[in-house]
């Protein structure tokens, strides 16, 4: 009774969308889809299979895909449509377990319904062609039928890996379900007898090369849908499959071939070349996981020899692959659109079965005249967080005390961009946060708090990364001390004459001998902007209270020590001192 009713219930939205048509999904800002449910190397099967779908399915349409193949869709459909209807088919056994949402970008000349079939014919689709490396395409077979026994005859031709390839095949469809060995006895015979009786076969229990190939076909529309080509690539020296239809060659920057994307999903690959030993595969693993393509979350794997990163956000899905040999590393990355899982999956494994490392690697001095940028690494964006202010710290094993506002609102904390760390405590009221690296550090110098007031228009210097980490060193900026409390009267606060800039913002205020006297404040507070010149701070009482009730033991620095020289007091406060990010 629920199949029916969810049946039902689909079949009245279907009946919704097809009245209103795809101009309405546009006009409400929905994205309009397909979903493909087969790819035909010939015009003449694609048609009739349009047919036989059709026969028993609504919404049928056949569009050319380019490089000589013919898909049949359904739609179109909104996306949450869309996703409905591949649900319930699916289940149902009406289309192929492999069926996937494409999008109207990846389809080209309408060959069915009948009457758009004039359009389709008029002009072929041309294919466009890598400037650098070598696409090689695939040619086009027409297959001719077969007699029972003349089946039997080609099928005994096959190798150990066809006839698993056809098992496998059989599998993603749903009519196989034993080991996949090979050997086609009862059970791969069942299966392909439901599966020819499903495609309208005669059910004979063996497959015609014809049909095996119709087979293989759906089994492989993912990888058809991308245009899925084998690229030689003499400059990285490298040969695999990619996705060609969705990717084209860019530029060399070394160490990256880049195959920026040329398609709607947004897909991206790099080819990873260049010369190296150990240290420079470490150095690699460690710049891939700066950038932007890398997201922070998914499995990392690093050896002796080789490195697998993966990464995913609400975007992008990542997978970076290299390998050390014989003093080269090669190997390349993935960049696909989130929600496309089932067709990365294939291409992926597509692309790591294909790789072939050829004689060279990339010019190491490839792309070195074009414009750089502190922003971008071989032109790929490095990650940037959100928001970077400074912190210091307060304890032997790494505590930090830094600005609330910088913790606000992060998936992800970092002390000096290597560092993870977990908020121990945060009072937004008075602008205060604690925090906890996630493994115990050993901080080159801790903050002494001051145990005595400090003298009204004395000479003070805040350490702070004053530009968020781009100078990649904290810097003392000099002011002093315009008062001990705030214009409100606040005992807790110190008032600073200082110009100091964001990135400031949570550094400790010292005195001549390094003693810290508070922590520097955001010139916005509570909505309110500070007139230039003028800094607040959390004073050393109100801080020492903070510390010690998160449970962390601070130090005091000794009254009446000595002024240290400018060269020590650098020394000393930059030892403190560390940049604090938050990362979305």
């Amino acid at each position: 009774m629920k199949r029916i009713v969810t049946a039902l219930l689909l079949a009245l939205n279907m009946f919704a969308f097809a009245l209103a048509g795809p101009a309405q999904a546009q006009q409400a800002g929905q994205e309009t889809v397909w979903i493909q449910i087969a790819a035909r190397p010939s015009l003449a099967d694609a048609q009739q299979e349009a047919q036989s779908y059709a026969a028993r399915l609504p919404d049928v349409a056949g569009f050319t895909l380019g490089a000589g193949w013919y898909g049949i869709v359904l739609g179109p459909y909104t996306r949450q449509d869309a996703e409905r209807v591949l649900q319930v088919y699916r289940s149902e056994g009406q289309i192929p377990r492999d069926s996937f949402i494409a999008f109207q970008a990846n389809l080209r000349n309408q060959f069915y319904p009948v009457g758009a079939q004039d359009q389709a014919t008029a002009t072929a689709p041309t294919v466009p062609q890598v400037s650098e490396p070598v696409v090689e395409s695939q040619p086009q077979i027409t297959l001719p039928d077969e007699t029972p026994a003349e089946a039997r005859r080609s099928e005994r031709l096959l190798t150990r890996e066809e006839r698993e390839e056809l098992q496998i095949a059989l599998k993603a469809a749903g009519f196989y379900a034993a080991a996949i060995d090979g050997a086609f006895g009862r059970g791969t015979r069942r299966s392909m007898s439901d599966w020819q009786s499903f495609k309208g076969f005669e059910p004979t229990g063996v497959l015609t090369t014809a049909q095996r190939q119709v087979l293989l076909d759906d089994y492989n529309a993912p990888l058809i849908s991308v245009g899925m080509a084998n690229v030689i690539d003499t400059g990285a020296g490298i040969s695999m499959d990619i996705p060609a239809g969705e990717v084209a060659f860019s530029r060399y920057e070394s160490p990256f071939a880049h195959y920026d994307s040329r398609g709607s999903l947004g897909v991206r690959v790099l080819m990873i070349s260049q010369r190296g030993d150990k240290n420079t595969l470490l150095g690699l693993y460690d710049i891939m996981q700066t950038l932007e393509i890398v997201p922070l979350d998914g499995p990392r794997q690093r050896g002796n020899d080789s490195f697998t990163i993966e990464g995913s956000n609400g975007q992008i899905v990542s997978h970076t692959e290299a390998r050390l040999q014989n003093g080269e590393i090669k190997g390349f990355t993935l960049i696909w659109p989130t929600g496309d899982e089932d067709r990365r999956a294939r291409v992926l494994a597509a692309m790591q079965n294909s790789f072939q490392r050829l004689d060279g690697v990339l010019d190491a001095a490839a792309g070195s005249d074009v414009r750089q940028s502190v922003d971008l690494v071989s032109g790929l964006e490095v990650r940037k967080p959100r928001l970077s202010r400074t912190g210091f710290f307060v304890d032997q094993n790494g505590a930090v005390v830094t600005t609330s506002d910088v913790v606000a609102g992060c998936s992800r904390i970092t002390l000096d961009h290597g560092y993870q760390a977990t908020v121990a405590a945060n009072n937004a009221e008075d602008g205060l946060a604690i925090l906890q690296p996630v493994q115990n550090l050993a901080p080159m110098a801790v903050a002494g708090f001051t145990t005595q007031t400090p003298r009204l228009q004395s000479e003070i210097a805040v350490s702070g990364f004053s530009y968020e980490g781009i100078l990649g060193a904290p810097s003392l900026t000099f002011g002093t001390l315009a008062d001990i409390k705030s214009l409100d009267g606040n005992n807790g606060v110190i008032r600073l004459d200082l110009a100091a800039q964001p990135g400031d913002a949570g550094g400790p205020v010292l005195d001549a001998s390094g003693a810290v006297l508070g922590m520097l404040l955001p010139r916005e507070i509570k909505g309110r902007q500070l007139p230039e010149g003028v800094s607040f701070g959390i004073n050393a009482t109100a801080l020492r209270n903070a510390i010690t009730a998160a449970g962390i033991a601070s130090a005091d620095q000794s009254a009446g020590a000595a002024p240290l020289s400018n060269e020590a007091l650098v020394r000393h406060a930059s030892g403190m001192t560390v940049l604090v990010s938050c990362w979305e």
